[in-house]
């Protein structure tokens, strides 16, 4: 059975934690992402940290494909976008506290072990 990824429920679940605590979330963002629409002057070494807190962005959309938000920088008004498996971490700004995603699709299955091949009876040990 096909399950969805995991990563968008994740990064809701520590968005919401982090909040709740009354500290600040930062989502760390693979810049280079084709999809990526963020403010390409603040990008260092391929990444950006943004500010996701509710006093910093309107309208916050933590979708299961996508997150949204308006937010100023530099004081210009700019809509930002990014697909979820673009998130490479959240935490809080204060204590780091948080999680780092893996870069690998959560949606591929791990591989299987073919079953061991099982010999005619299975034998018992007794241990004392």
């Amino acid at each position: 059975m096909t399950m969805t990824p995991s990563q968008p429920y994740l990064l809701r679940a520590i968005y919401d934690w982090i909040v709740d605590n009354d500290l600040t979330p930062y989502v760390l963002v693979n810049a280079e992402h084709p999809q990526a629409q963020i403010p390409r002057q603040y990008v260092e070494n391929g990444k950006i940290v943004l500010n996701i807190g509710p006093g910093a962005v309107s309208g916050l959309e933590l979708g299961n494909e996508y997150v949204l938000f308006k937010a100023r920088f530099g004081g210009q008004a700019m809509e930002v976008s990014f697909p979820v498996n673009a998130a490479l971490a959240i935490y809080a700004k204060e204590n780091g506290q948080g999680m780092v995603f893996n870069d690998l699709e959560d949606n591929e299955p791990p591989p299987t072990s073919p079953e061991p091949e099982r010999p005619g009876r299975p034998s018992l040990k007794l241990v004392k």
